[in-house]
């Protein structure tokens, strides 16, 4: 048995003859280039999925939930969700992600005109949004209540329907099948945050919304999927792989990482 004095002993003579440094202690000498900062390409892909920046983070519950996935993505990166969670609440995190940003809402989140002014306000600070669409029960659109419509309520105000507060009159619409450039213009001209795109029915087909726009100008290298949202994966397991996967894939997840920590087995 090998007694405190000897391990130390026996540690000491393992490190001698070598130099320890710390960070401090070096200085790394920058070599001449001809490349300018700006004329760098860093860019890579990840399973044909093309990434700003080689960045992706670890799926640790420590590490990655919504927020630095987004954060990430919009820096051309991507992040892995960790699977320390219920299947619903990880398929959250990842339709949290997608919603945080889009080139066109392709789904967005609508209220009927008797849901109560409690429900919006509720939906709105889930969803992180500052309006929301109001449609009929066949999906027409017939309003849209916003921050604006609802500065001035109390909490008196609360149990009365959205359709008391919602904006109706000369709501601004466009037709499905809008570009981005052609809604900067619709938006800019009638001074609107929010463009509902209907179809020839008038029902709700899409939001286009000036924050997304400027979140898009803004971060011009972030990892966008097809319809202009943020880029997300997520890890799952070896037990309930096939519902944790159907799940994420209703979401809108880009990717899946088995994640184990007996691979090898």
């Amino acid at each position: 048995m090998t007694t405190p004095n000897r391990a130390l002993e026996h540690n000491s003579k393992l490190f001698e003859g070598f130099e320890s440094l710390t960070f401090d202690d070096l200085l790394v000498v920058p070599g001449w280039s001809e490349l300018l900062p700006h004329e760098v390409d860093v860019s890579t892909s990840l399973a044909g999925m093309g990434l700003g920046v080689p960045l992706l983070s670890a799926a640790m519950d420590t590490v990655t939930e919504a927020p630095l996935a987004i954060a990430l993505a919009r820096e051309g990166g991507i992040g892995v969700l960790h699977r320390n969670l219920s299947v619903e609440d990880q398929a959250d995190h990842v339709e949290r992600v997608k919603l945080s940003q889009s080139g066109m809402i392709t789904a967005p989140v609508s209220l009927p005109p008797t849901a109560s002014l409690a429900d919006a306000e509720l939906v709105m600070s889930r969803h992180k949004i500052s309006g929301v669409p109001i449609c009929d029960p066949s999906g027409v659109l017939v309003g849209i209540l916003t921050n604006r419509d609802v500065r001035f309520c109390t909490s008196a105000d609360d149990a009365r329907p959205v359709s008391d507060f919602m904006t109706s009159e000369g709501l601004v619409t466009a037709p499905l099948g809008t570009t981005l450039d052609e809604a900067v213009q619709i938006l800019h001209r009638h001074r609107i945050e929010k463009l509902p795109l209907v179809d020839t029915a008038g029902r709700l087909g899409g939001l286009i919304t000036v924050k997304d726009i400027n979140k898009r100008i803004e971060k011009p290298n972030a990892s966008l999927d097809e319809q202009g949202r943020l880029r997300v994966g997520a890890a799952v397991g070896v037990t309930d792989t096939v519902e944790r996967v159907e799940a994420l894939a209703d979401k809108g997840v880009d990717f899946v990482v088995i994640d184990t920590a007996h691979g090898h087995t």
